[in-house]
């Protein structure tokens, strides 16, 4: 089965009760060529994010694995370290208070998972985020204005 055979298979296989999981074979080819040392860390982080909110999509983009609903979301920075790290690209608009995640910038905000089990611990918090990214409004997500109809 060659790379791209078996990235799309595994896009389509979910080993959860919950159902299927809606997965982008391209991002299964990115895991399949990047052999990440903290893989397992972030597909959970990942199915944690995809589960939140079914409007989220993921995708390969300047090489990384990111997520996005009405422009992106997050996407996984410093991927060749054994821990993985989140970086939600307009996290400053995020409404609510979320424990995990780090920064004071006018912009970006990051969460960073250790293991496995560390995302599992804050998958909760997460998927609050992925939730309250989704419910602004394209103006409070800083997503571009449509251009008018003439």
């Amino acid at each position: 089965m060659t790379d791209r055979a078996a990235a799309a298979a595994a896009s389509r296989r979910d080993p959860s009760p919950a159902g299927l999981l809606k997965t982008n074979p391209e991002v299964e080819l990115w895991f399949a060529e990047k052999k990440l040392p903290a893989e397992a860390t972030i597909r959970r982080v990942r199915e944690i994010i995809l589960r939140a909110d079914r409007r989220m999509t993921e995708f390969v983009k300047y090489g990384t694995l990111t997520f996005g609903y009405d422009g992106d979301f997050a996407t996984f920075v410093q991927v060749s370290k054994k821990q993985a790290s989140v970086m939600f690209n307009r996290g400053a608009r995020i409404p609510g208070k979320f424990p995990h995640l780090e920064g004071t910038g006018p912009s970006a905000r990051f969460m960073r998972f250790a293991d496995p089990a560390d995302a599992r611990a804050r998958a909760a918090e997460l998927g609050k985020i992925v939730v309250a990214w989704c419910s602004l409004t394209p103006a409070e997500r800083g997503s571009p204005k449509p251009a008018a109809k003439r």
